[in-house]
Formats: structure tokens, C-alpha cells, sequence
């Protein structure tokens, strides 16, 4: 009885989550002008909007670090806003067990919890409002200040990733749809069942909230509008 009890679990859970598939509507991937855009010249944050004493460049790397507690995660966000994309990068937790992540699809919200008074008080002036592919420690999917945690598994990126090492990332956004490798792995391919949530909006390097020191370095950071191939190409 235990091990058919176990199998109809088993079942049921395996019917919910084909449901959850089948009620994501397909979005066809954005039509544009396919660029290859250096978002990081490796020589200055030009392009990027942040905070100066959080973020910098050193010997050709992002480098994001706070000595001091943050209330809100902030971000270096792009000037420029982006739909479908792919972006490859490297990233490289330094300093504590905080994950850091990438965010887009969304906007700049100072108001971030919505008990902000003082946006530039509370350091919130750079607070992203959107989907985040988040790396390491907490690998994932989060949807910043709207539905939270996004039923997106880390432990496939668990597998592949590196805790304080770099990470060769590429998130492949199109239509409603996120693809993720890490290392020359896919770890993620997630359709959002509610596209209205999608929006235009800039790329956003992730300094998390944390009340200890943290660092984290990215470099690379080449983006490609309106990506050509309908695959992961850094998968091996």
C-alpha cells in the first residue's frame, strides 16, 4: 500500500507540473535588429547606472562590493532597455555565501517593499523590479518585488556551477521564454505563464542585500539583441 500510496504521489506530482507547462502560452520570440552589443568595455562602468562607491572597475572586471550593511539588493543597470536577448557573461562570487543574479524583463523601482521614504536614505535609488536568473549559492529564478520565488529548480546548476570561482553564463531571453547554461551546461527552460509581466527594460548586475561584506566580480558581458540561433550556444 506505502509503495502505491508513493507512485500515485508520485503521479499527481508529475500531472501538476505537465499542467503548469501546458497553461504557459507560447510567446514567439521578438522580432529586430540583430547587434552584438559590448555592454562592459573593460576599462569603465560607461553605459551603466549605479552606485560609485558599490560599483567599479579593477584590472578589467565589475567589480560590486559593500563594507557596509545594504538594506536593498541594488543594481548596475544598463541605460540602454532590452527585450529578447542572449548575454553571456562571467561571474564570480569573492566574498560571502550571498548569491548575486542578473535581472531584466523589468524596471528601475526606488519604492522597492513599498516602505521606502527616502529612496536615496535607504539606498534604493537603483532597486530592480522584474525576473532575475540568480547564481550561485541560490541558483534559480526569482520575480523581484512581483510573485517572489519562480518554479525554476537550481539543482541542475548546483550540479555544474562553482561556488567561489568564475561561472560561464548565458541567459537566452525570447518571447516569454528563458533559457540558462552554466559552464556548457543547460540548467534552465522556463516559459513565464504571465507574459503581461514582461517588459522592455534594462539589464541589472546584482548586489544583494546583506547585512555583511560582500564581492562579487563580473566580466565579459556581451549581449546580443534579437539572437539569430534559437539555442543555447555555449552549451558543449
Amino acid at each position: 500500500m506505502r509503495s502505491l500510496a508513493l507512485l500515485l504521489s508520485a503521479l499527481l506530482v508529475a500531472s501538476l507540473g505537465a499542467q503548469d507547462k501546458k497553461d504557459a502560452p507560447v510567446v514567439k520570440p521578438r522580432e529586430g535588429k540583430t547587434e552584438t552589443v559590448k555592454l562592459f568595455d573593460g576599462k569603465s562602468l560607461d553605459g551603466w547606472t549605479g552606485y560609485a562607491d558599490l560599483w567599479s572597475v579593477k584590472d578589467g572586471v565589475i567589480v560590486a562590493k559593500n563594507t557596509t550593511p545594504l538594506k536593498y539588493s541594488t543594481y548596475l543597470n544598463t541605460k540602454a532597455k532590452y527585450t529578447d536577448f542572449r548575454l553571456t557573461f562571467a561571474a564570480k562570487l569573492v566574498e560571502s555565501e550571498m548569491h548575486s543574479g542578473v535581472a531584466f524583463w523589468g524596471e528601475v523601482w526606488p519604492k522597492a517593499d513599498g516602505k521606502v521614504a527616502d529612496p536615496k536614505a535607504d539606498r534604493s535609488e537603483h532597486t530592480y523590479k522584474g525576473h532575475l536568473v540568480m547564481f550561485p549559492s541560490g541558483w534559480g529564478m526569482y520575480d523581484l518585488f512581483g510573485r517572489n520565488g519562480l518554479p525554476v529548480s537550481g539543482a541542475p546548476a548546483k550540479k555544474v556551477g562553482k561556488q567561489h570561482d568564475w561561472n560561464d553564463i548565458e541567459v537566452l531571453a525570447q518571447g516569454n521564454r528563458v533559457r540558462v547554461a552554466v559552464n556548457g551546461t543547460a540548467v534552465v527552460d522556463w516559459r513565464d505563464p504571465e507574459p503581461a509581466r514582461i517588459k522592455e527594460g534594462p539589464i541589472g548586475l546584482q548586489l544583494h542585500s546583506n547585512n555583511v561584506p560582500q564581492e562579487i566580480h563580473f566580466k565579459g558581458l556581451v549581449l546580443e539583441t534579437f539572437p539569430r540561433e534559437d539555442r543555447l550556444v555555449t552549451v558543449k
